[in-house]
């Protein structure tokens, strides 16, 4: 089992992917379209290389490249998140996919809950906060390092089921969490460990990326 990193056409954390890429976080790497630009800019080759290119302009030189129509059912991400899954990571983390355009940033989280109920480990990465999708039962331990700032609990199914929140400042016990509420909007992380679980269901975890730190990979499942 192995990690992919995921780099989409849109705003890129580069810092974030070469803190991680650095530590050897990742096995492989997918450029997604216009994401192929963003790992050249900072010298990093990509493995693979897959999409339409419409927003990349050219169809790039790549050790691999998986080339699609512009006419198509499925978007570049999903492709990339197919592939990577068929070739047996576990994990993914995906750059550039979370800013822009709001119809591709839903369209991206509801990927992200799709292949979390598969049981992949789904982390998406933008600017300043990350999203990791948590399918029951199943419990989410946020990176250490984060003494303040802002997390944001939300539902992807009707209702998710024994949603328990430890370690911020306002607590849920054991509570269904519908995705009709804002229930789960703006907790607080408050300097003492923190973990997210839920008995049932899929939930969106934002939390923040800790600043001027190296990145560090989210604790695996514990159930």
């Amino acid at each position: 089992m192995g990690t992919c990193a995921l780099v989409g056409a849109v705003d890129f954390n580069a810092e974030h992917f070469k803190a991680m890429d650095a530590a050897g976080a990742f096995d492989f790497v997918i450029a997604v379209d216009a994401g192929f630009a963003s790992l050249e800019a900072i010298g990093r080759e990509a493995d693979m290389a897959i999409g339409d290119f419409d927003s990349l302009g050219y169809v790039p030189r790549c050790r691999r490249v998986s080339r699609h129509p512009v006419k198509k059912d499925k978007s570049d991400m999903e492709l990339a998140m197919e592939k990577a899954v068929f070739w047996d990571n576990q994990e993914l983390f995906v750059y550039g996919a979370l800013a822009k355009r709001l119809d591709h940033t839903i369209a991206n989280l509801q990927l992200f809950a799709r292949y979390s109920e598969r049981g992949i480990y789904v982390t998406g990465v933008g600017d300043d906060f990350a999203v990791r999708c948590v399918t029951g039962p199943d419990v989410f331990e946020l990176p250490e390092g984060l003494d303040a700032g802002v997390v944001s609990v939300f539902s992807a199914n009707d209702t998710a089921r024994g949603v328990i929140e430890r370690g911020l400042e306002y607590s849920l016990d054991d509570e269904p969490l519908s995705n009709r509420t804002s229930l789960g909007l703006s907790n607080e992380l408050t300097g003492k460990p923190a973990a997210v679980s839920v008995e049932e269901g899929t939930l969106y975890v934002f939390y923040p990326l800790a600043t001027g730190e190296a990145a560090t990979v989210p604790s695996p499942a514990i159930v």
